[in-house]
């Protein structure tokens, strides 16, 4: 129940209406006896300063989860990050403290890996292929570098961004081999879509080496339609599949506790 007590969280987006987070916080909310509510907000790209301004005068705003387009460029609208958000370049969470300023947080990378390890996959070691180099790619990149993948190559439609990528995640675990590259889908242990494709009806396939093999693991960002056209590809092939849902799964728990609110009931 709702009431004038009641802590208020938002997650904006653009589009907004295939995000899953709105159920999961809640449910999440609910477990822990938590007054809190998390409500979806569609905001425009050209809105987003606007949008977020705002939240500093909100007194019972407790935070904001963010996600695509906008993890990149709400970085410079915070007040201050934590963590590896400035070296990744994004922030997919926000917590407002009771001044009124936001701290923001990456927590997409972690999630995701998090995610793998309740699914009994241990990427250390492993040969990964990570598609996609904008603000969640560049998170699991970083997660996955310090999970401790023995080789990482990013594709991705800009090279140079790739490349950029690349230098920041071997400047800081320099014992990863991390190149910018083309998929080689069959060589790899793991690939991961970090991109927006599948998303839609109609989307290309993020990767046209289709070249799956039994063995190996394909991993998805994405967390509707659960089966993307990159997971039926790879699992008519014989490849071991891992949805979306559980990066986010996991990083409920990540987001709720950097906003403030308490990760057991009282």
């Amino acid at each position: 129940m709702i009431t004038g007590h009641t802590k208020v969280f938002g997650i904006v987006a653009n589009p907004i209406a295939h995000v899953k987070t709105p159920e999961e916080m809640n449910n999440h909310f609910a477990a822990l006896g938590y007054d809190g509510v998390l409500v979806p907000c569609h905001v425009l790209p050209e809105n987003l300063a606007r949008f977020v301004d705002g939240l500093r005068v909100v007194e019972s705003c407790g935070g904001l989860i963010v996600t695509i387009p906008h993890k990149t460029s709400i970085l410079a609208l915070c007040d201050r990050v934590v963590g590896d958000a400035a070296e990744i370049g994004a922030v997919n969470t926000i917590r407002r403290d009771p001044d009124g300023s936001l701290v923001g947080a990456m927590l997409d990378g972690k999630g995701f890996v998090s995610g793998l390890v309740v699914n009994g996959i241990d990427v250390a070691g492993m040969d990964a292929c990570l598609l996609g180099a904008g603000g969640a790619g560049a998170a699991i990149a970083f997660a996955l570098a310090e999970a401790g993948v023995r080789r990482l190559t990013i594709v991705n439609r800009s090279q140079e961004k790739a490349r950029d990528l690349a230098r920041r995640i071997s400047d800081r675990y320099p014992a990863v081999r991390v190149e910018a590259g083309a998929s080689e889908t069959a060589s790899r242990d793991l690939i991961v879509n970090a991109t927006s494709l599948g998303l839609k009806a109609g989307d290309a396939l993020p990767l046209d080496d289709l070249a799956f093999r039994p063995g190996q693991i394909v991993a998805e960002a994405i967390m509707e339609p659960e089966v993307t056209p990159l997971l039926a590809a790879a699992q008519a092939a014989g490849a071991r599949i891992h949805y979306g849902r559980p990066m986010l799964r996991q990083q409920i728990r990540l987001m709720a506790e950097h906003m403030g609110v308490p990760s057991a009931r009282p």
